[in-house]
């Protein structure tokens, strides 16, 4: 090789050497802004970070009572957003999948009848709970919104033993959703060996399963039931965020229909 095509080939594996570096830097400081603790926001991961935002918003709540109707209906928007798949989905494509008329529920469905009924507004996000990567990471197969994306992309997920590596698929009731054993991120060992089950680490806050969903942890597979509903003192979408915020949001919205 000539001194010349060697110099060449130097100057080129640096180049990719700096801009691989380049975009790990930049892939590091998304991450640090993704879970910045002067926004505040709460995100679907199991995130440390995450966590102390999570937990930071019971130690200090936010005090709404000398904002205008109109911010207070940006601010729950602005929160409930932030955790409800901001990130991976953006507004144009939230608007068309937003229902302003909501499912009636049923008042006597489960529950004791002198409980309050919880406003039909927290409903606001349940059609996003269809979502293909949703569906992954309440099932607790992945420790983020993110992670369960990129093994839906890269082809671990089957919807009806049909590969689907589309994160925003919607899937209807009774679908089988599975995922790879091997794309589990708490499942680790040899492909054709038994796995071993490892805990990650600050995942305990969010290991609980929503009523639409029945997991099989033995075959890695989820079935979706059908659509979130709410019950007296309880709604089924998984939230950090009370029914009173979801229907601030969900006005906002309506509104903004309106002169849109």
């Amino acid at each position: 090789m000539s001194a010349k095509k060697f110099s060449s080939d130097a100057v080129i594996a640096g180049q990719r050497g700096v801009t691989d570096e380049h975009n790990s830097i930049k892939m590091v400081k998304k991450r640090k802004a993704l879970f910045s603790a002067a926004r505040g926001l709460v995100r679907m991961s199991w995130n440390k970070y995450n966590l102390y935002n999570l937990v930071q918003r019971g130690v200090k709540p936010k005090d709404m009572s000398n904002k205008t109707l109109f911010q207070q209906r940006w601010q729950a928007k602005k929160d409930t957003r932030g955790y409800h798949g901001q990130y991976v989905i953006n507004e144009r494509q939230w608007k068309t999948m937003f229902k302003p008329n909501l499912p009636t529920a049923n008042t006597k469905l489960g529950g004791d009848d002198r409980v309050p009924h919880p406003s039909v507004a927290s409903l606001t996000f349940a059609e996003m709970e269809r979502r293909l990567d949703f569906i992954i990471f309440r099932s607790h197969f992945c420790s983020s919104i993110n992670q369960a994306r990129q093994a839906i992309i890269h082809g671990n997920v089957f919807v009806n033993e049909k590969k689907l590596p589309y994160p925003s698929h919607r899937v209807k009731d009774g679908d089988v959703i599975r995922i790879d054993p091997q794309a589990v991120c708490t499942l680790s060992g040899p492909v054709g060996k038994e796995l071993t089950f490892t805990p990650k680490d600050y995942q305990q806050p969010w290991m609980f399963l929503p009523d639409y969903l029945e997991v099989n942890y033995n075959t890695c597979s989820t079935i979706f039931l059908r659509t979130p509903i709410s019950k007296p003192g309880k709604v089924e979408i998984p939230s950090p965020f009370p029914p009173e915020v979801h229907a601030l949001a969900y006005e906002f919205y309506v509104r903004k229909g309106k002169t849109s």
